[in-house]
């Protein structure tokens, strides 16, 4: 089962919007989720995979420890899981909250009506007993579509808070404060401040994976928008921002570059060797991740990491 909050129609609106806002900026920038058509998606499993890339790894550590643990705590009824894709990653959950006899329902939230529709239909079959609905929204506008519950768990896994930036996050946390019950629980996956070593390989690995992840969000534009990026004109950078501790990637031109892009009537010029920011991911310390759920109305319960030190499941309460 499917409800729809947001369409194709919905999806080019908002392109056209950040398109026509990003490269308008100094510096230019374009949003992270404009990665993700089809290939995009291909080429962000791939990268979970690769040597270098320790946030998939390190999360699925401490939730294979984990989860019963969380299942017992929570004792929920309804898991909904934020930004969900495949869902692959929640069934450590899933089977952990079933076998503590509790949960009922499982609610994944998601831009992509294909992606959301075939894990739904998995889940399905893989739980026949377990109430699965989709809704295919946006987590920064239609968090109060989500159905109400009787003691619900929110997952937002996988780091993916750090995409946005600090306002962002305020407004975001907010916003899913407002629609959870006081006791109800936040479980939330956020990579940690480390070396820095350790931290741009994840976001620029040897085969060039991420590169091309990178540039896909110039091949989405061109496809959707009718535009003319040279994609192989630009590189991939990553580079850690110490004041902000969060990785940038860009793309940099190596050339001069005049972009047309058609459905927006716009024409845009680059410099050689300008920069187009188009994913800032942020690390967390413990204490700066309290007090921003304290500000937002949740209290931190339990905090785990896996035993590198690397990344963090943490697991906060809504309460007054």
């Amino acid at each position: 089962m499917l409800e729809i909050h947001l369409d194709e129609h919905d999806l080019d609106r908002q392109l056209r919007t950040d398109v026509a806002l990003g490269l308008a900026a100094t510096p230019k920038w374009l949003p992270p989720k404009w990665f993700y058509d089809a290939r995009g998606s291909e080429l962000f499993e791939e990268i979970t995979r690769l040597p270098e890339y320790y946030p998939t790894r390190a999360e699925r550590a401490i939730l294979t420890e984990r989860a019963a643990a969380i299942a017992r705590i929570t004792e929920a009824k309804t898991l909904v899981e934020l930004g969900s894709g495949s869902s692959e990653k929640t069934r450590l959950l899933l089977d952990a909250f079933i076998a503590n006899g509790t949960l009922g329902a499982f609610v994944p939230l998601d831009v992509s009506r294909t992606a959301l529709q075939e894990a739904v239909d998995g889940l399905t079959v893989d739980y026949p007993g377990l109430h699965v609905r989709g809704v295919v929204g946006d987590m920064t506008e239609h968090l109060r579509h989500l159905p109400e519950g009787d003691n619900r768990v929110v997952a937002f896994l996988g780091g993916t808070i750090g995409n946005l930036v600090p306002s962002e996050r305020t407004a975001f946390l907010g916003d899913l404060r407002a629609v959870l019950d006081e006791g109800e629980w936040l479980l939330l996956g956020t990579d940690l401040v480390k070396d820095p070593a350790v931290v741009v390989p994840a976001y620029d690995d040897a085969a060039g994976v991420t590169a091309e992840f990178n540039r896909n969000v110039l091949r989405v534009v061109n496809a959707r928008l009718d535009a003319d990026f040279d994609v192989e004109a630009f590189e991939h950078v990553a580079l850690w921002n110490p004041e902000q501790e969060w990785i940038e990637m860009r793309l940099r031109t190596r050339k001069a570059q005049r972009v047309r892009i058609t459905a927006l009537d716009l024409t845009v010029d680059f410099a050689p060797g300008e920069d187009l920011r188009t994913e800032i991911s942020a690390k967390f310390r413990r204490p700066g991740l309290e007090r921003e759920l304290d500000r937002a109305g949740f209290a931190l319960r339990h905090w785990w990491t896996d035993p590198q030190g690397l990344f963090a499941v943490t697991l906060a309460q809504a309460v007054r």
